[in-house]
């Protein structure tokens, strides 16, 4: 059997746009497999984005040279299925995609092992579609009607793209759930990485509460605005931009700050500093609610999603947050009105041990062992060693 080390692996990202969440997974796996061709929809990386992946370029499709396709590459997602199964990765031994939307549907052969690392399902074409078409003015008319049918259909060949995955890695237990709901496979959970060395304890509290996100829909941050409002004895600062910022600012009473977009540096000495972090999302797995705990400050969140297992809440477990049931600011209120009310702090000791959880070095060590572990069992199962040495393999790593 060849060792593991020097099998021949390629990894497929969605597309390599900005750098968020998925990206940093993405980052974590080339360290793992440094000699690994990398594969994507669309690269349009800025200088200092690719320094995060080494400098590689990644090999694309025929999407990275249609019109505007940095800016308008999720218009082109009734393409992408299509797209994603002319990547030729016939000879490698191990395929690794990290899927959100397409890139689990690489077509791959009988001697080769396929793991998926997936973030979610398509959100927008499962059980977010009639979130998502509010969302984007496509719930009425021919438009919309339009919408649904090419979702339809988007969901028939992610349905279908799924029966070529090997093995399902989910980022959490939540997504986990909906993996054995949309596809009716089991997923096994290693929870993605989170830069914990990068952000520093705080010990010292100041008399302010804090969130940070890009304002986005669904994040919910007008309604945490909205609930500060409705206490002025207590402070907000809200750090992020995008398309709610002027909503959100709109709610605005002087009690609430917001800042926009501010660098990692103020973003951090805000979390290490905050009485507690507001998180009003339905988040996947939620890196940012782990970040502020491994800066010591507790998380007041919506119980749903990712957050309910990087949030502890018992006790006896040591906890670091607590959560509400509704996404409104009423439920917010009353949140925080429970958090200044515990009998006992919240320890920062016992937020930043509960991040360690989620470290970087803890994945790496995870997930290569995982794929090692199921590489040997699919050798083994097919009763022959692959071969693919007669099919020249070259690095997409850039000089």
């Amino acid at each position: 059997m060849r060792e593991f080390s020097a099998l021949r692996v390629a990894i497929v990202h969605e597309w390599l746009v900005t750098r968020g969440g998925s990206e940093k997974v993405l980052e974590e796996m080339l360290e793992i497999w440094p000699n690994a061709d990398l594969f994507s929809v669309i690269d349009c990386y800025s200088d200092a984005d690719r320094k995060h992946i080494g400098g590689r370029r990644a090999k694309t499709t025929f999407i990275q040279q249609l019109p505007c396709a940095s800016r308008l590459y999720q218009k082109y997602l009734p393409l992408m299925p299509f797209a994603v199964e002319q990547l030729d990765l016939s000879s490698y031994d191990l395929v690794i995609s990290s899927s959100h939307a397409v890139s689990k549907g690489v077509i791959t052969g009988p001697n080769q092992l396929h793991i998926c690392y997936i973030h979610s399902p398509i959100r927008y074409a499962w059980d977010m579609q009639h979130q998502y078409l509010k969302e984007a003015g496509l719930d009425k008319g021919l438009s919309g009607w339009a919408a649904r049918l090419i979702l339809h259909k988007i969901r028939q060949w992610d349905a279908r793209s799924s029966l070529g995955v090997d093995c399902f890695v989910a980022n959490s237990q939540y997504i986990a759930r909906r993996v054995n709901k949309v596809y009716r496979r089991e997923a096994k959970v290693i929870y993605p990485p989170v830069s914990i060395d990068a952000f520093e304890r705080g010990d010292t509290k100041s008399d302010f509460y804090l969130t940070a996100s890009r304002l986005v829909p669904y994040k919910k941050i007008p309604a945490i605005v909205e609930a500060f409002a409705k206490m002025p004895s207590r402070r907000l600062v809200v750090i992020g931009d995008g398309p709610e910022f002027a909503k959100a600012k709109a709610h605005a009473t002087s009690n609430v700050t917001l800042m926009g977009y501010q660098p990692f540096s103020v973003l951090q000495d805000h979390m290490r500093r905050a009485k507690a972090f507001i998180f009003n999302a339905e988040e996947d797995f939620g890196i940012v609610p782990v970040e502020a705990q491994a800066c010591g400050t507790p998380v007041i969140a919506f119980g749903s999603g990712g957050a309910k297992e990087t949030i502890i809440s018992d006790a006896s477990r040591g906890t670091t947050g607590l959560f509400y049931a509704a996404q409104t600011p009423d439920a917010i209120m009353d949140a925080v009105a429970r958090f200044e009310s515990l009998a006992t702090p919240i320890d920062p000791r016992a937020c930043r041990q509960n991040a360690e959880r989620f470290s970087a070095e803890r994945f790496r060590q995870s997930f290569r062992s995982y794929c090692e572990k199921r590489y040997a069992e699919f050798v083994e199962s097919c009763g022959t060693i692959p071969q693919a040495d007669h099919i020249p393999y070259s690095s997409q790593k850039a000089k």
